[in-house]
């Protein structure tokens, strides 16, 4: 830990140099007959006069504070939940990018003592040390102190060294405390990071839904379809061959839907990319397949839904979808009713069929999202899709027809 805060502070000495030599160009021209690199004392305000441009740099270089936050990350020797809690964006806002201009200042001002320090003392140390070893005279020619005939030196050459080692602990210790404050995640960062994790998120479900509408429907519909083709494959080649046909026309859909959100998940977006769904316009095609599979429709869509906004008609699609899947999950080849009416500020999607027995005994009407006897995330998803547009959907049995229904508002958006 001593040693990674010590190449720390020595980074920050490093990173002070161009700012300390264009400081050194610049106070000769402010004061006359300076020279801060013979003046001793210029030299304190050369390094006082870097700093303020540092901070300059700082507020002008957002991505600065990943920098940063990599270095303190690494060499700081902070602990595991501090370190989580370091910024890895760049300091967009303004208050992000003043903090890390005082991050900054306080690195290159320890590090910069520390790394002169570290230049000077050392070299020191060990001739002090060596006082009582050599030549008196020579110590007279090179102006070094009497120091007591030389016995000091070394106490002095090992004060030094100390010295050098306080100091460093004490600049590590302190940009250790500051980090957290400094480089940690600023209220309007959390916020960011919330709102990213959210929308990618709710882009993942959105995907999830899709999948589970697509291809449940298909292999809802592939099961019943190859069931029925081996069950007549003997009596009735030709009704087997057309349900082969079914069965290819369907998973080569489902599969084309599958390949479109893998490609979509492995894209690196915002979250907010568009998942592949047909709109009402398709319901035809649906509804053959479904019909195909051995599901008996008795299907009423009002003129018009093919010319409704295209969020609401991509949503109802789906959602007939799912309401044909469900019916042909838990109740098989029955007929099923299915009545999409539109209003003036509403679309209103119906779909009824007969309940198994087991299901038809206790009557029942709950919301959508109550998964259905032996059912899955179908009925959920439903109520997630009328929700987001601010509809509705219930669903439930009541003498031995389940039914669902579903409200949109015409003018949703999401």
């Amino acid at each position: 830990m001593f040693l990674g805060r010590w190449v720390h502070l020595v980074l920050g000495g490093a990173l002070l140099t161009p700012f300390f030599l264009l400081a050194a160009l610049v106070v000769p021209l402010t004061f006359d007959e300076v020279n801060p690199f013979s003046d001793f004392p210029w030299q304190f305000a050369a390094f006082a006069f870097a700093l303020p441009l540092a901070a300059l740099g700082a507020l002008l270089f957002p991505l600065l504070r990943t920098l940063e936050a990599t270095a303190a990350r690494s060499l700081c020797g902070l602990p595991a939940d501090v370190t989580a809690e370091l910024a890895e964006e760049p300091a967009d806002s303004w208050a992000a990018r003043r903090r890390t201009a005082l991050w900054f200042v306080a690195h290159l001002a320890a590090g910069g003592i520390v790394s002169g320090m570290t230049l000077a003392a050392p070299p020191a140390a060990v001739m002090l040390l060596l006082l009582p070893v050599t030549d008196p005279l020579r110590h007279q020619e090179l102006g070094w102190p009497d120091l007591a005939g030389g016995l000091l030196g070394p106490l002095t050459g090992l004060g030094l060294l100390v010295l050098v080692a306080g100091t460093t602990w004490a600049g590590g210790r302190l940009l250790a405390r500051l980090a957290p404050v400094l480089l940690g995640r600023t209220p309007a960062d959390r916020l960011a990071a919330a709102e990213r994790r959210a929308a990618d998120l709710a882009s993942r479900n959105r995907l999830a839904r899709e999948l589970h509408d697509s291809v449940g429907h298909a292999l809802s519909a592939v099961t019943l379809q190859a069931g029925a083709a081996r069950r007549v494959l003997d009596a009735d080649p030709e009704f087997a061959r057309q349900a082969l046909l079914a069965i290819e026309e369907t998973t080569r859909g489902a599969v084309a839907e599958l390949d479109t959100v893998l490609r979509l998940l492995r894209e690196d977006g915002d979250g907010r990319a568009d998942a592949p769904a047909p709109e009402l316009g398709a319901l035809g095609a649906l509804l053959d397949r479904t019909r195909a599979a051995g599901l008996r429709i008795d299907a009423n869509v009002d003129d018009g839904c093919g010319r409704l906004p295209t969020l609401v008609s991509r949503e109802a699609y789906r959602i007939v979808q799912e309401g044909l899947s469900n019916a042909l999950r838990h109740a098989g080849t029955v007929p099923v009713r299915l009545r999409i009416a539109l209003d003036a500020d509403e679309l209103r999607i119906t779909v009824e069929n007969p309940m198994q027995r087991d299901d038809a005994a206790t009557p029942s009407e709950t919301a959508a999202a109550t998964p259905r006897p032996g059912g899955g995330r179908g009925l959920p998803g439903i109520t997630e899709r009328a929700r987001l547009l601010g509809g509705q959907a219930r669903a439930g049995g009541r003498d031995g027809v389940w039914r669902l229904t579903v409200r949109l508002p015409l003018g949703a958006s999401r």
